[in-house]
């Protein structure tokens, strides 16, 4: 069994051999009061951190047009970017045609079929080749299109709890 004894107030001041006046006490308790509860809100709480590796999405370039037309040259740094692709304004169903395909840069050889679609629509095109510069030759009919293209980056995100 543990017996703690707790002197407070008067009682405490005067064990300690401190004599100050009632007036005195009555100003400065609260401020002290006041000064420890701040002291103590001060201690920061401890926080783990997680880190945690992410993809994300970094913007290359981004056209919009109607009928055909050739993108210029752009550099991807990893094996994994998308095109991002939309076609709208389609004058009667069934008419609007819409092909993307992948180019190389340096050689100009067609490297990957990214789209084909008709009509109305949207969608993204997953592309996975080595890095290098591309351009892309879009061939359409009878629609708007926009397309947008991201490159994959990895990176550590570092979430911190509290």
């Amino acid at each position: 069994m543990h017996n703690t004894n707790r002197v407070t107030g008067k009682a405490a001041l005067q064990r300690a051999g401190a004599s100050i006046p009632a007036r005195a006490r009555t100003i400065v308790m609260p401020f002290l009061l006041l000064a420890i509860g701040a002291i103590g809100g001060c201690h920061a709480a401890p926080h783990s951190e997680v880190t945690s590796r992410q993809i994300g999405w970094r913007p290359i370039g981004k056209w919009t047009g109607r009928g055909g037309m050739q993108t210029e040259s752009f550099n991807i740094e990893s094996t994994q970017w998308r095109i991002k692709w939309e076609t709208k304004g389609e004058a009667s169903p069934g008419v609007g045609l819409f092909h993307v395909v992948v180019h190389s840069a340096v050689s100009g050889r067609p490297i990957a079929e990214a789209v084909e679609h008709s009509g109305n629509g949207k969608g993204v095109a997953y592309v996975t080749e080595d890095p290098r510069l591309y351009h892309l030759v879009i061939d359409s009919g009878g629609v708007d299109w926009s397309i947008a293209v991201e490159e994959a980056v990895a990176g550590e995100v570092e979430q911190t709890h509290r």
